[in-house]
């Protein structure tokens, strides 16, 4: 897929409908600029209860914080 829009001249961007549809966004969502190279990379930023489970069974022995550090 490929879709083209236009910076406007208060600086904003439409996400072409195509490619909202398509990711599944949704109009109020969050998201962030990570600069790549000479472009940037568009993440949508995750809600809390979509991370539920990502570190379903992660072994928490040997776990390191700021406390151990040397």
């Amino acid at each position: 897929m490929s879709a083209a829009t236009k910076l406007s001249s208060k600086f904003q961007i439409s996400i072409p409908k195509e490619v909202r549809e398509q990711q599944g966004w949704r109009a109020g969502q969050e998201f962030v600029f990570l600069p790549k190279g000479k472009g940037v990379v568009l993440v949508p930023v995750p809600r809390r209860e979509d991370l539920r489970g990502a570190a379903k069974g992660a072994d928490g022995e040997n776990y390191r914080d700021r406390n151990d550090r040397t």
